[in-house]
């Protein structure tokens, strides 16, 4: 709406800064994105964008790649270019997804012969908002993704629809009024990992969350310096513990008064953001190489340098392997769960499901390609396998094309937005769904 404005208030001389503009839209829809920024330099204004999508990023005038990695390992400027210099540049980890040299992929998929070959689960409903009755069936242990424009009805099939049905049929409770039918033998669950901040407030950090720090403080316990000192597992959270700094209360920061202002946090002065006091730094886990580090040391590391560290500590080991087989081991322990972008927040979510038999469960995404790279994408859909493998149905509601056409199976609504959508246009593998002439997704892939 507000690119909308400017291009009718006919700018100029203005630079229009976009944060992922591709979010949330449609390939057909990114076509008219683009069209309205070529629109808005036609008229002597300067755009700059950030941005993972390669529709987008091929319509680029200039292109300037940060990397190598994320987090520490990043940081630099590997390219910049136009297009063609991009797609020619050795260090640029983007430019063989803009020329087609290298594709997202996933394992082996399934023929329209066998992706139902574990069983369906069928859905009936009646009319709501746009969405006109609806018959769907959608194969279990496959990956699923419900496609189409924006307002075709995705989020009210899946979200307001399948989702509440089948937790009213697991539970025993009415159905909502709406939904006439589930049908789902042998779902025993279903887990919705959507976009949503984890936890609201700066106490709730990736170690907490994954279930690490726990462990830690009892490790931490055990040693020979905290027996000294009589510290016991509870002294090492910085929530309650004693050795929480006592400046901050273990939050890591202060909130200024600026009067008429806003206040504003600053990293506390006292532990600069370590949560803890200066007895913390008394009590030493020496691992077998040799190597002695404090507790607040290990927070303040990233997951993978944590890894390679706590190589001893045989459960807190395997779970930050899970954490880095998310693809999040540029994040370190002590990062405030609310500051995390929605993908992440999606994939630390599954920490604690990856590695269980999931033979009952259905899990539901929303547009987890948030914020991704293509690479970024890849790892996601690795993690979308091992969930299959584990005997899961994944369900994804996405726009991000290497996502769909890695895709067992999928649902197509549409054909346009709200009254003109809210119908299944098309349903099938990609192949299928690839030569469907009513499909507007269909001509992309």
């Amino acid at each position: 709406m507000q690119l909308a404005r400017a291009v009718r208030n006919r700018t100029t001389g203005v630079l229009y800064v976009l944060d992922e503009p591709s979010i949330g839209l449609h390939p057909s829809n990114i076509v008219g994105l683009t069209g309205v920024m070529h629109d808005l330099i036609a008229d002597g204004n300067s755009v700059v964008l950030v941005d993972h999508d390669t529709q987008i990023l091929s319509e680029a005038d200039w292109i300037v790649e940060m990397g190598p990695q994320a987090g520490a390992d990043g940081g630099y400027v590997i390219a910049q270019g136009t297009v063609p210099e991009i797609i020619q540049s050795a260090a640029s980890q983007i430019g063989p997804f803009l020329s087609g040299k290298s594709r997202v992929s996933s394992g082996k998929k399934q023929n329209e012969d066998s992706v139902f070959e574990n069983g369906m689960i069928r859905l009936s409903t009646s009319a709501i908002h746009t969405v006109k009755p609806l018959e769907v069936e959608i194969p279990k242990g496959r990956l699923t993704v419900v496609t189409g424009v924006s307002g075709s009805g995705k989020t009210t099939l899946v979200l307001e629809s399948l989702v509440p049905g089948l937790e009213a049929s697991i539970a025993g409770r009415p159905m909502p009024e709406h939904v006439k039918l589930v049908k789902a033998d042998g779902i025993g669950q279903v887990k919705l990992i959507d976009a949503t901040p984890i936890g609201i407030n700066v106490r709730s950090t990736v170690a907490t969350y994954a279930n690490i720090h726990d462990e830690l403080r009892k490790i931490y316990a055990r040693t020979k310096e905290a027996k000294q000192h009589g510290f016991k597992a509870g002294d090492f959270s910085y929530n309650t513990g004693k050795l929480r700094c006592p400046v901050c209360d273990g939050t890591g920061s202060i909130s200024l008064d600026v009067q008429f202002l806003p206040d504003v946090d600053i990293p506390c002065p006292e532990c600069r953001g370590a949560r803890y006091g200066k007895e913390a730094g008394l009590v030493h886990y020496q691992n077998k190489a040799g190597e002695q580090y404090t507790l607040p040391d290990l927070m303040a590391m990233d997951v993978h340098t944590a890894r390679k560290v706590c190589r001893d500590m045989r459960l807190v080991h395997q779970r930050l392997r899970v954490l880095e087989d998310l693809g999040l081991g540029y994040l370190t322990l002590g990062e405030e769960t609310p500051s995390l972008s929605g993908g992440e927040a999606q994939r630390l979510k599954l920490a604690s499901e990856m590695g269980k038999s999931q033979t009952d469960s259905v899990f539901v995404f929303d547009e987890p390609t948030i914020g991704l790279h293509p690479l970024d994408v890849q790892t996601l859909l690795s993690v979308f396998q091992t969930l299959i493998l584990n005997g899961a149905t994944v369900i994804v509601i996405e726009h991000d094309l290497d996502v769909i056409r890695c895709a067992d199976y999928i649902v197509d609504m549409g054909p346009g937005g709200g009254e003109e959508g809210g119908r299944i246009v098309a349903a099938g593998t990609p192949e299928e769904i690839k030569n469907a002439p009513q499909s507007v997704t269909g001509k992309y892939l």
